[in-house]
């Protein structure tokens, strides 16, 4: 008789990959299945949403968490893929956005190192083209590392980063015994994006006190300042915008505070929120451990921002100190007054199913008024109408591989992709015909395809028929089953041809074997409820299913 451990490990690694059989052209790809729970209003904004999902919980060799492939992706609204960016970006890849640069649109998305612990990350920002092509790396100046939280392209010339730069001081002002040395430096700079050269850099430690941290030295939340890796992150920006002035606006997390600095001396010009506000803030329009603040409007002495208010800090698998402070994360619009030096809530965006996250998160308020909410390690996105009415609303990835799936930012944009790579085309053949499968990774053009049978050495071709594009992968049934070779032609919208696919020979098709196994998860949405267990890992654990189910023969 097998082991119940060999018995547990075979049916972890049974259960069935949400992408197995999804795209025959690309049997490589296993791009999340996103678990749409409130369908696409017509009122949504149109373009492609914009994710970089991962997971996380890690892999075990008993348990496996979704998404398989971590990266960058496009989707179309129904959860169609536009684009896998799946070994294109590569390492560990986030905050994937489209841009222009130079009068041209590209991609760029950092890659680098993760540390989920300490909310950190270290590499560098890649840039592609429209045509998914590298043309820039990226990198901090003066010798520092750029952060994973931000890249922003100011009039489509400069790039704004931010670094976490640990530096020994004396701390123990703040409560640091004698050998707890080390502290966070958050620094931001502005790149000119052509040759990387520093045009601006601020330094917290030259402007802001300790005294403004929210989460102290001790116990260590924040960082215990024993070591350069273990600094203590008083501040921890998480985002930089630019406005027309000049003048910069950063989120500082830990200090639950946003700041407006002076684009010429460095000096702070005001500070909303925080221990040392400079506004009046009513009750409705706190926040704390935010992210990702952006300008909307100023006009005289009245100022709107966009902030994605998480309320709350801690490790996501609830093994560690917790901080809330309001029952759930939401986005918000605040509007301040340097005259009467009052804030005001003009609009809040709550999550349809109470979702409190304790890390990451966005806002974008979109071309035609509508905002797009990414509830970060709560890992889903909402859309909503300018009052705050939900239209659109899914989590990154369905069923187990659901589970603990997180996503720093998303975002809406429109997107013209034509991929440099070859189309991909399949041949397959069943009992009574052949089928032919094409996808096109990232093209947004193509809107029929035409398939023709190869019939010589020469490549000379007999059209076989066409069909309507309306997904990532397009498929023809041919009833002539003594084909032996297939083309594809990808053709636009005004009947241009656009590229043409390899040879495909036909091959016998395999299906799948009987049923595949399965287990029981609760609904998408019952998923995400968020709960206060002792221990996530514990809850949602494959291996404890599978335990409990061998307990029981």
């Amino acid at each position: 008789m097998k082991s119940a451990f060999f018995l547990v490990t075979a049916l972890t690694f049974s259960l069935p990959v949400g992408a197995d059989w999804k795209f025959k052209s690309r049997s490589d790809l296993a791009p999340p299945k996103l678990n749409i729970t409130i369908p696409a209003t017509e009122d949504v904004e149109k373009g492609y949403l914009f994710i970089a999902p991962f997971a996380g919980f890690p892999d075990t060799p008993t348990e496996q968490h979704g998404p398989r492939q971590a990266g960058p992706y496009i989707f179309r609204d129904n959860g169609d893929l536009v684009w896998s960016g799946y070994g294109i970006y590569s390492i560990w890849s986030t905050n994937f956005q489209a841009a222009r640069w130079r009068g041209k649109d590209i991609l760029f998305s950092f890659e680098g190192d993760h540390n989920p612990g300490y909310g950190h990350g270290h590499g560098h920002i890649t840039i592609m083209d429209n045509h998914y092509e590298t043309i820039r790396e990226l990198r901090a100046g003066n010798h520092k590392l750029v952060d994973k939280h931000e890249f922003h392209i100011i009039n489509e010339e400069t790039g704004l980063i931010q670094i976490y730069q640990p530096v020994a001081r004396d701390l123990t002002t703040w409560g640091g015994s004698p050998e707890q040395q080390w502290i966070v430096n958050a620094i931001i700079q502005e790149l000119d994006i052509a040759t990387g050269k520093v045009l601006f850099e601020w330094a917290s430690l030259d402007h802001v006190s300790p005294d403004e941290a929210i989460l102290p030295i001790n116990p260590g939340q924040a960082g215990s300042g024993f070591n350069s890796s273990d600094a203590w992150d008083y501040f921890h920006i998480n985002s930089v915008d630019k406005d027309s002035d000049g003048n910069y606006l950063i989120s500082a997390r830990d200090a639950c505070s946003i700041h407006k600095i002076n684009g010429t001396d460095g000096s702070i010009i005001w500070k909303l929120n925080g221990k040392d506000s400079s506004f009046k803030v009513p009750k409705e329009a706190e926040f704390c451990f935010q992210h990702h603040a952006r300008f909307i409007s100023q006009h005289d002495n009245v100022e709107i921002i966009s902030l994605y208010d998480n309320s709350a800090h801690g490790t996501e698998h609830a093994g560690g100190s917790e901080v809330h402070t309001a029952p759930t994360s939401s986005g918000k619009i605040i509007k301040v007054n340097t005259t009467s030096w009052e804030a005001e809530l003009v609009q809040a965006f709550f999550p349809p199913d109470d979702l409190l996250s304790k890390s990451q998160g966005s806002i974008q308020t979109l071309p035609n008024g509508n905002v797009l909410v990414n509830w970060g390690s709560s890992g889903a996105v909402t859309e909503y109408l300018p009052d705050g009415t939900p239209i659109f609303h899914s989590y990154f990835d369905s069923g187990y591989l659901g589970l603990g799936v997180e996503n720093y930012r998303a975002f809406r944009y429109n997107w013209t992709g034509l991929p440099n790579e070859e189309p991909a085309i399949v041949a397959l053949k069943g009992e009574k015909e052949v089928t032919a499968y094409v996808s096109w990774n990232g093209d947004t053009e193509t809107r029929t395809w035409r398939f023709y049978a190869v019939i010589d050495e020469f490549g000379s071709k007999e059209f076989l028929g066409e069909a309507e594009r309306t997904s990532f992968e397009t498929s023809l049934t041919i009833t002539k089953t003594d084909v032996g070779a297939i083309s594809a032609e990808a053709i636009d919208a005004n009947g241009k041809s656009l590229r043409n696919t390899g040879i495909a020979y036909v091959e016998q098709e395999i299906n799948p074997v009987g049923k595949p196994a399965t287990i029981d998860v609760a609904e998408p949405v019952a998923e995400k409820v968020i709960v206060k267990p002792n221990s996530r890992w514990e809850e949602y654990g494959i291996l404890k299913y599978f335990r409990i189910r061998i307990d029981e023969l």
